[in-house]
């Protein structure tokens, strides 16, 4: 069966993004030096790809607005506008928990969950993620969006890898 993958950065206090929405703090300690890149050999593994809207639209108007970063992938983007999906981008208006379970029961790859926050925390409480690869970049934002939800729900977890480079500490763990 395929595995739903979380892989995302966040601040050490949790956020995975400012208060105006931003990323441009997810560097290192030193912003021009390379740390060690899982996110090259993960993607090769990804043949599906779930996020929200605000996620998508971060991508397609900040982050790589020239040309769209996941060809190889197909991509659903959950929203609840109506928007003409392309071949590798279906926008739907299909609720997280639902969408992630019909692709789970599908063959393929692995299914990676790129953001954002309200899509993550419907799928943890669902417990549908199987992987959690968080890095965590050496910065305390104080407030923005926070990844996870406060709302008492206990995932339990095992450490199954974790590096360290450039002040940035990534961490994969998989549910117990």
């Amino acid at each position: 069966m395929r595995k739903i993958v979380l892989y995302i950065g966040q601040s050490l206090d949790g956020y995975i993004a400012d208060t105006a929405g931003g990323v441009d703090w997810m560097t290192g300690e030193q912003p021009s030096t390379a740390g060690v890149d899982t996110y090259t050999p993960f993607l090769k593994t990804v043949d599906t790809i779930i996020m929200g809207w605000t996620t998508y639209h971060q991508i397609v108007t900040d982050l790589a607005p020239d040309a769209w970063p996941y060809p190889d992938q197909q991509t659903f983007v959950i929203t609840h506008q109506s928007l003409a999906s392309t071949e590798n981008v279906v926008f739907t208006t299909i609720d997280p928990v639902t969408l992630a379970a019909q692709l789970k029961a599908v063959r393929g790859e692995t299914i990676w969950i790129n953001g954002g926050a309200s899509v993550v925390q419907a799928l943890q409480r669902a417990d549908l993620i199987d992987v959690y690869h968080l890095a965590i970049l050496p910065v305390i934002l104080g407030s923005g969006t926070r990844l996870f939800a406060d709302d008492g729900a206990t995932v339990l977890l095992r450490l199954t890898r974790q590096v360290s480079a450039n002040g940035i500490v990534e961490m994969t763990y998989e549910r117990r």
